[in-house]
């Protein structure tokens, strides 16, 4: 008798255990922090989201729009300039000029309207070829500023944002009297999202600008070389 009361003694305390285990284990579980995708943290910044997603679309397109403008604005054979003076030296300049028209450059562009003023003063072929030059600059730099305001207003949506959540939190305090800390933190993180999303896409865009500058201007720096030496090849003695 005595055997069998021990007997159920130790099993009532092995499922008490049991129980207390398993209440916390659920409690340990409950506890641990939710994880959510980049989708739905995204989404915790409200309606003025949706513009910033805009301008992140229009700041990708101009940039690659533009680097793939550019870079072909770029690609300048080595050769091209030794074969217009080997043309221009013997006195073939319809070879030349056929050259300069079927090459899609800015630089061929350029030499080919110095072609066409060959006979003038040397002046009038660099104003003719200075004029080409701005207008195929104005080509290149063209949507540039596109990403130029996208980096400046791209923020100012992100802090409009984080007004317009606080103005929220602010009016629910307002109308309920009082909330707990939870919430009003989790108001601010949320509405924090918005500023984050703004300033990154301002940067993104002012980095782009920026490189595409770059390129531009090594491309004008192909076009004045080109340039100089073409004028350089129209003093040199002929054949």
């Amino acid at each position: 008798m005595v055997e069998r009361i021990l007997h159920l003694s130790k099993k009532s305390s092995m499922l008490f255990f049991l129980q207390v285990d398993t209440a916390k284990l659920v409690n340990t579980v409950a506890q641990q922090p939710q994880t959510m995708n980049l989708w739905e943290l995204l989404n915790k910044g409200g309606w003025i989201m949706y513009p910033l997603y805009i301008l992140l679309a229009a700041a990708i397109f101009v940039f690659f729009e533009r680097l793939i403008a550019i870079r072909k604005a770029s690609r300048v054979d080595a050769n091209f300039m030794n074969i217009i003076r080997d043309n221009i030296i013997t006195g073939n300049i319809t070879a030349a000029r056929s050259l300069a028209r079927n090459t899609d450059n800015p630089v061929a562009r350029i030499i080919d309207k110095g072609l066409q003023r060959i006979g003038k003063p040397i002046d009038a072929i660099e104003k003719s070829m200075e004029n080409v030059g701005r207008l195929e600059m104005y080509k290149m730099e063209r949507n540039l500023n596109v990403l130029s305001l996208i980096a400046g207003i791209a923020p100012m949506f992100g802090f409009l944002g984080t007004i317009v959540g606080m103005l929220q939190l602010f009016s629910a305090i307002a109308s309920k009297g009082e909330l707990e800390l939870g919430e009003i933190a989790g108001g601010i993180y949320t509405k924090m999202i918005t500023s984050a999303t703004g300033l990154i896409i301002g940067l993104l865009a002012y980095v782009a600008y920026n490189f595409l500058n770059t390129q531009v201007d090594k491309t004008a720096n192909r076009m004045e070389i080109a340039s100089a030496e073409f004028i350089d090849i129209l003093q040199e003695p002929t054949r």
